[in-house]
């Protein structure tokens, strides 16, 4: 007999935490919809992100390294996968709702700009003067406008829950009273926030090792949470093969992390009492964090990482170049707009030229925006 939504339900209440958000107490949908039959609302929202075209363009963003640049390099879409598969992991730990974690997570990128942060911090500049772009706002905007997949509804019409854990940095979308109670997301929102930055710090060390633009020898010696894995290694496993050692110093920094959030995660709900999902959400600071050794440990791989990765020259200096590229596609495209169709014109008298057209380059592909560039001003760059 088909699993039914009222099981899957009936399965939520019995296992997950009392302040786990439960799918059946969604706030729903700004657009009201038939329940799926044989989903949860949240596994009907992760599989309308994953259908999206926003979703399968991540395949073609820059993580680190700009597209196209090695086969084994991150993309935004690996990062993604990534992030989702480690939010999950601690959502489980903690019995919280994974399909709310996981589809939060799957969702978070879904406005990010092609060119990495080089893209967005460019995209913000333009827009400095017409509200500016930030990628997890933008997120929103992909999800609850851009996306044109259903007859009934602009965007993919997710429940409540979703699009409040993809306002990272902004109120919870709607019900504005309600909104401004909350001090706090839902702490599966939480937790897909932690999975990103213990996905990029811990991944982007992987793909600078393997750019060769960092080395194992300087990480040792200037990066703490480096020298205890790799210690820690080399005393249970002895001399391995450098890919094989590589990567397990990574995995064993990704437990470490995973441990130490939910670990610091689970005493701060038994402190905070809190027995419900808004009782989380009313918390003055968040419930899912690390422990303070581990966060200063972070700052410390972070620091060390912008130094010697992200401002390095192999990466800074081509992203600089491709941000002048955005820069100038869209300076270009705000002169020469005749060409787009009617809908494209009709969002534009709404919302403006320069919104539309930053919607339009933050959904390009590192690709497509050079091939535009390309075609438009006649050079590549």
């Amino acid at each position: 007999m088909p699993c039914t939504r009222a099981e899957l339900e009936k399965r939520e209440r019995l296992i997950l935490a009392p302040y786990a958000q439960l799918s059946a107490e969604t706030r729903g949908r700004t657009y009201k919809e038939e329940p799926p039959e044989w989903r949860t609302e949240f596994q009907r929202d992760r599989d309308r992100v994953i259908h999206s075209r926003a979703f399968r363009r991540l395949e073609y963003k820059t993580q680190v390294f700009l597209n196209g640049t090695g086969d084994h390099f991150r993309t935004r879409l690996t990062h993604t996968m990534e992030v989702a598969a480690i939010s999950r992991n601690i959502a489980r730990a903690l019995r919280l709702n994974e399909d709310l974690t996981e589809t939060i997570a799957l969702a978070h990128d879904l406005g990010h700009s092609p060119f990495g942060h080089k893209g967005e911090s460019v995209l913000n500049e333009l827009m400095k003067e017409h509200g500016g772009f930030e990628h997890n706002r933008q997120s929103l905007r992909v999800v609850e406008l851009l996306e044109q997949k259903y007859p009934r509804f602009p965007g993919l019409n997710l429940t409540w829950e979703v699009r409040e854990g993809l306002s990272k940095h902004a109120a919870a979308p709607g019900k504005s009273a309600m909104a401004a109670k909350h001090e706090s997301h839902s702490l599966e929102a939480q937790v897909a926030d932690i999975g990103d930055e213990i996905a990029y710090y811990s991944h982007d060390l992987d793909d600078g090792l393997t750019s060769g633009l960092l080395s194992e020898d300087r990480l040792a010696r200037d990066v703490q949470i480096w020298g205890e894995a790799a210690r820690g290694v080399k005393r249970d496993y002895g001399a391995l093969p450098d890919e094989c050692r590589r990567y397990f110093i990574i995995r064993c920094i990704i437990d470490s992390q995973v441990k130490d959030v939910v670990e610091t995660t689970e005493a701060n709900i038994a402190q905070s009492a809190i027995k419900t999902a808004d009782d989380a959400r009313a918390s003055e600071k968040a419930l899912v964090r690390y422990s303070e050794r581990r966060k200063e440990l972070n700052l410390q791989l972070r620091r060390y990482l912008y130094k010697n990765l992200y401002f390095n020259r192999e990466v800074h200096e081509p992203n600089q170049r491709a941000g002048r590229l955005l820069e100038e596609l869209f300076c270009y495209l705000l002169e020469h707009h005749q060409a787009f169709g009617e809908q494209v014109r009709k969002r534009a008298r709404k919302d403006g030229w320069p919104r539309v057209l930053c919607d339009y380059l933050a959904g390009m592909t590192d690709r497509y925006a050079i091939h535009e560039h390309e075609r438009l001003l006649g050079s590549k760059k």
